[in-house]
């Protein structure tokens, strides 16, 4: 290995805001220890898609790809965010709101989570649950969405009936409405609240879930936590009271990592990607589950919708499985009939998001359509015709594209839209456009072939595509189109660097492929692979990084992994051993939510917001206090109220939880974005692109970021066109970028 002034090509991992969730075990009261990831991450890419859907007993939200929200459905008490109508079978979009990154529904309002942590709220106020002091004393109903005064900083919301949580990026948790049953959690019952209040006791929190008067939060140990109304035994144990005013661990459940509660049972996934359930078993008997059991025959899930009483799951292969009662037609299956084990939904694959009313569903596809059936008395199928519909039907209006995520190259970018689809442009002298063509392009076409696409990366001359059925597909490197990687299924998460590649399946288990001079595949050896290997001794994986010479790991319980070369002491574990071919514990890193690294230094990001970082801070890559010191465990980074960050060699980019982007390093072709090609001593704040940033990826000399409402924005060394600017030149400012 050369001293790392030396140049090199960097590999990077174009990493998109989500929802981050550390699972392990324990029986331990709440509040005991340090905070947990923020609910909005990765691993559970399993949860995170479905906050772009909400749906309740008659009004139905989703999120467009500009960050705007669209509303069907019955308005009663204006929850469409209109006060002149008495409901729509088509979406209408909700005027005033902008850059939405997660939508709630309740019985009689609607909540959006915009980009900065800020909450708006509309609809019936009367029983506090608009958040606001001046509801239900000016009025009982808002149609026009506000601002959730003196809340901020949050990360995830939720709604039950008449009843709001939402979660913060501390891993605390607040609520506010009807206290009737002490679903807020405040320790006691009676008083509603019409402003946020603390849930009592609770720390640590990475979900929060509600439905009728019930609250859930998994919290960063994989437990569920749950208070409010114990109707149909649905917090989990027919020991606990009818009803508890502050959080109960549902007993005998660890490793949760998915939830969602119906009106009268509850559905929870494990790491393991099987089903529990508990509450309601037959209405028509009224026959309980009173602790949580497994579903029967039905794994490879990643995700579960429960409707009031029938039950939902998405597979890691995009398929839709459905239980339970059928009166609406609301199990997809053609028919009334009660179902009483799973049955595959037809017709529909390729679904990434599901989000269950009381007898209606919505489905969100790959390609970004929203597909609806079930109950359609009041429109809230959206699909124009009020009557219902015993098989998934197309939502028409709400096939619509936009900017997802970017991934880039050393001088070529990648970007994924909101219909699955990939578009490239650049450099492209290996086919790493995967047009089948050696010509550059200065403008983004769409790749051939490809569909269903949930995720990209790409670094040097290599391009990766993560499909919506787990399969990946690889092109660059001399080949010209996408081709899958052998021997992987049910994937849930990519990253690739310039001479590695790994995949972090639904088993939570790591394959690495590529170089493996340093160790970089984890498999023990030194023996590089062109298929996939599973990484050894490394389980409960929610998060994977792959950098040059090193890999990084997030796992449930909170903790961080290197593995590879470590002559600097990239790997964090206060040695100078040259490599490490199995991964190790990063020591002092508890809580992490976000990692990456460069050629010769590693960066992780906590739950509180603190970046740490360890190895070589070369040209101030790393934004640590000690720069171009060794530092062979990690020590602080000086910026802080940290969302996420990835790094190059020579470079950084760090996001807030306001959407703000700072960047520290090389600027020679104005990579940093701050105007001019000077090396900087402090991080500065990328200009032009002040807020909503959702999305960072970093090439060799140029830098690539998604605002929340689509835009591509593009900045540094253009001469290979890798700016998308239908031009080749350089540009030292972010800017709008084409998008054909």
């Amino acid at each position: 290995m050369s001293h790392p002034s030396s140049s090199r090509l960097r590999g990077v991992l174009g990493i998109t805001l989500g929802l981050l969730l550390s699972v392990g075990c324990g029986q331990q009261e709440p509040g005991a220890e340090s905070r947990s990831e923020d609910s909005q991450s990765a691993a559970i890419s399993r949860t995170r898609p479905r906050v772009k859907l909400a749906a309740n007993e008659n009004h139905s939200l989703a999120i467009r790809a500009n960050g705007t929200v669209w509303a069907s459905g019955r308005n009663f008490a204006g929850v469409l965010g209109r006060e002149d109508i008495s409901g729509s079978a088509t979406p209408l979009e909700v005027p005033g709101l902008t850059g939405a990154l997660s939508v709630a529904a309740g019985s009689a309002f609607s909540m959006a989570l915009r980009s900065g942590g800020t909450v708006w709220t509309w609809g019936q106020g009367v029983w506090g649950q608009l958040g606001s002091p001046d509801y239900p004393a000016a009025g009982a109903t808002r149609a026009t969405p506000a601002q959730v005064p003196g809340l901020e900083g949050v990360v995830a919301i939720a709604a039950g009936s008449t009843h709001a949580l939402a979660l913060k990026g501390d891993g605390t948790v607040w609520a506010w409405g009807l206290n009737s049953n002490g679903q807020l959690g405040t320790g006691a019952s009676g008083a509603q609240q019409n402003t946020p209040v603390q849930v009592s006791g609770l720390a640590n929190v990475a979900a929060v879930f509600a439905r009728g008067a019930t609250s859930f939060a998994i919290r960063s140990d994989g437990t569920l936590w749950g208070w409010g109304s114990n109707e149909y035994a649905v917090l989990g144990s027919h020991l606990f009271p009818d009803q508890s005013a502050f959080p109960r661990q549902v007993p005998g459940l660890t490793n949760v990592v998915a939830v969602s509660q119906g009106l009268e049972h509850v559905l929870a996934v494990k790491s393991d990607s099987t089903v529990w359930t508990w509450g309601m078993k037959d209405p028509g008997i009224e026959s309980y589950y009173v602790e949580p059991v497994q579903v029967a025959g039905l794994t490879g899930v990643v995700d579960v919708a429960a409707g009031t009483n029938s039950s939902y799951a998405i597979k890691s292969n995009g398929t839709v499985w459905s239980w339970g009662e059928n009166t609406h037609g609301q199990l997809g299956d053609g028919t009334k009939q009660r179902r009483p084990n799973p049955i595959l939904v037809p017709g529909l694959t390729g679904v990434s998001t599901l989000a269950a009313g009381a007898t209606h569903v919505l489905a969100l596809r790959g390609d970004g359509s929203i597909w609806s059936w079930g109950s359609n008395y009041k429109g809230e199928l959206g699909d124009g015709v009020p009557m219902n519909t015993a098989t998934p039907a197309l939502v028409q209006d709400a096939n619509v594209t936009g900017a997802l995520a970017v991934a880039a190259g050393h001088s070529h970018s990648l970007l994924l839209q909101s219909d699955g689809t990939v578009w490239s442009w650049g450099d492209n002298e290996a086919g790493q456009l995967g047009d089948g063509t050696r010509v550059r392009r200065i403008v983004p076409a769409q790749v051939p072939t490809l569909q269903d696409i949930t995720a990209i990366a790409a670094a040097g001359q290599r391009s990766l595509a993560l499909r919506v059925d787990g399969t990946v597909w690889a092109w660059g490197k001399n080949t010209l189109v996408p081709t899958r990687v052998p021997g992987l299924e049910n994937v849930t998460a990519i990253s690739t660097s310039l001479e590695h590649s790994l995949a972090l399946r639904d088993d939570a288990t790591v394959w690495a492929w590529g170089t493996n001079t340093e160790g970089q595949l984890g498999d023990g050896t030194l023996t590089s692979r062109t298929t996939p290997v599973k990484v050894l001794t490394l389980t409960n994986v929610m998060k994977i990084s792959a950098t040059n010479y090193n890999s990084y790991a997030i796992t449930y319980d909170g903790s961080a992994w290197a593995w590879g070369y470590n002559g600097y002491g990239q790997v964090g574990d206060g040695t100078t051993t040259l490599r490490r071919s199995t991964p190790v514990r990063i020591p002092g890193l508890s809580n992490v939510v976000a990692i990456a690294g460069g050629s010769y230094h590693g960066m992780a990001v906590l739950v509180d917001g603190s970046g740490w970082s360890w190895g070589v801070d070369y040209r101030g890559a790393g934004m640590s206090l000690f720069t171009n010191a060794n530092r062979l465990v990690p020590r602080p980074m000086y910026v802080t109220g940290l969302f996420d960050v990835v790094s190059s060699e020579s470079m950084a980019v760090a996001t807030t939880f306001t959407g703000t982007a700072w960047a520290r390093g090389t600027n020679t072709w104005g990579q940093v974005g701050d105007g001019t090609t000077d090396f900087l001593e402090e991080a500065i704040q990328v200009q032009g692109i002040t807020s909503g940033v959702t999305s960072i990826a970093l090439g060799d000399r140029h830098t690539l970021a998604i605002h929340s409402d689509g835009t591509l924005w593009s900045w540094g060394n253009n001469s290979d066109g890798q700016l998308a600017r239908g031009q080749a030149f350089d540009t030292l400012l972010p800017a709008p970028s084409l998008l054909d």
